[in-house]
């Protein structure tokens, strides 16, 4: 039996430690926090749970699904039936919606992008066009990931509105970045496997019950029914290599897995664990999240959510009945990403900006009394997607003898969603067991001395 730390208590190392404890390594789970569920967790202010940030998963997000299958969860998430988002303006009345029909994709979505109220009409024929033109990307290529997303939009007849209204619109919620900021090889797998290759991939999904209890709660349960060790306030501040073996605060581990943050495994691993360019984990770099939650005296927003054009707004969320809120009130939270000018901006300023936008965007909350306004902010919530970075995600096998690595921000080739890093998660207990299959079989091969038959 193979003793394997995993050291981060985030998706990709809850993944991870439930993947190798199932084929039968003893494992211990090592997080620095007081609770798992890294970057998708929870807390409780003045009797209502409040989630840090609004983490929506697709159909497509299969490896996610399969997690919450693993922790007993998968009923406390709605799932659509059939792609559908409302799209309101900040400055013109009624609704757009991005919806999708019965038909084979990419047949899918053309009723929706020809008949989408926020582009003109050659502007939704260059939409179709660009779709198109988008499901022939070789997303693999390296060149592909070079090019921003942006210079390619450009190149391919998408003019600043569309960009804005459409392409942007999901953009900018799953890069966590602006088009012409983003990598056109990132970004084409969001609009391949999301939108184009399957007719029900880009169905949305979303949690009923607060992130810490789908989470971090549930993992802790099954981690613990599967045998995990699990240590919470422990924090890793360094690996030794000894005789074949890694240690970690005087404790031996045939295997250690970080899922931990890019400039934490940079700090962690020996100098030549990783065939990168020198300074690649300042080069992935981050990209913050700035989340404002407003509590009115009524309901204002009719659906689960919203998306915003024409407005500072992004994404807006019903978050009342997660939250354990009052039903006679609503709480609304607003995700703004790629929020690289919000990040210090003070909360008085938000609030004048965010709560006249978001009257404009929502009809019934003209005149609805604000009763709470704060705000969370998550300075480094995703690595940074630009151009090149392709280059600085390393694999989950190091070159180091059993020290691996998982987190969102490796090469998946997905952006840092939360199906990104549970596909880190297992991409990095593979690597564990294929080490165990080549130590056994390195075991069972005949020394001199052996009679072969």
């Amino acid at each position: 039996m193979r003793r394997v730390a995993v050291v981060g208590g985030g998706l990709a190392g809850i993944t991870a430690a439930l993947q190798l404890a199932d084929a039968g390594c003893e494992v211990v789970l090592l997080e620095g926090r007081p609770k798992l569920g890294g970057l998708t967790h929870s807390f409780e202010r003045d009797g209502r749970w409040i989630d840090n940030g609004q983490h929506v998963f697709l159909r497509c997000c299969t490896s996610y699904l399969g997690l919450l299958e693993r922790l007993g969860v998968r009923d406390q998430v709605q799932l659509q039936s059939r792609l559908d988002v409302p799209v309101r303006s900040g400055q013109r009345r009624g609704v757009g919606r991005i919806r999708r029909n019965a038909m084979p994709a990419p047949l899918h979505l053309g009723p929706a992008l020809a008949t989408y109220r926020w582009l003109s009409l050659a502007e939704r024929v260059a939409a179709v066009r660009g779709a198109l033109a988008m499901g022939r990307v070789d997303r693999t290529a390296a060149e592909t990931d070079a090019q921003s997303f942006g210079s390619w939009l450009a190149a391919h007849g998408q003019d600043a509105r569309a960009v804005e209204a459409l392409w942007e619109l999901i953009g900018i919620a799953t890069l966590n970045a602006r088009a012409d900021d983003a990598s056109l090889a990132v970004a084409a797998t969001v609009f391949q496997v999301g939108l184009l290759e399957r007719s029900d991939a880009a169905d949305i999904g979303w949690s009923l019950v607060p992130l810490q209890q789908l989470h971090g709660e549930a993992a802790a349960r099954a981690l613990t029914a599967a045998g995990v060790a699990v240590r919470l306030r422990a924090r890793v501040r360094a690996l030794d290599a000894v005789d074949g073996a890694w240690t970690i605060e005087g404790e031996r581990y045939d295997d250690v897995v970080l899922a931990v943050p890019p400039s934490e495994a940079a700090s962690l691993l020996p100098d030549d664990a990783v065939d990168l360019p020198a300074g690649w984990a300042e080069a992935l770099g981050s990209s913050p999240i700035v989340n404002a939650h407003v509590v009115f005296d009524r309901v204002v927003l009719d659906e689960p959510f919203v998306a915003g054009v024409d407005s500072p707004l992004q994404w807006v969320f019903d978050r009342t009945v997660q939250s354990g809120s009052n039903p006679a009130e609503q709480y609304i939270a607003v995700s703004l990403s790629a929020a690289d000018e919000l990040i210090d901006t003070p909360v008085t300023e938000l609030r004048d900006v965010l709560v006249p936008a978001l009257r404009r965007l929502l009809p019934a909350a003209a005149d609805a009394r604000v009763k709470e306004f704060f705000v969370t902010r998550e300075r480094h919530a995703t690595f940074r997607p630009a151009p090149g970075t392709g280059r600085f995600r390393p694999d989950a096998t190091t070159t180091r003898p059993g020290l691996h690595l998982a987190g969102a921000w490796t090469a998946t080739g997905w952006p840092a969603t939360m199906e990104g890093a549970v596909r880190s998660g297992q991409a990095a207990a593979s690597s564990v067991l294929s080490r165990t299959v080549e130590s056994a079989g390195s075991a069972a091969e005949p020394s001199v001395g052996d009679v072969v038959l």
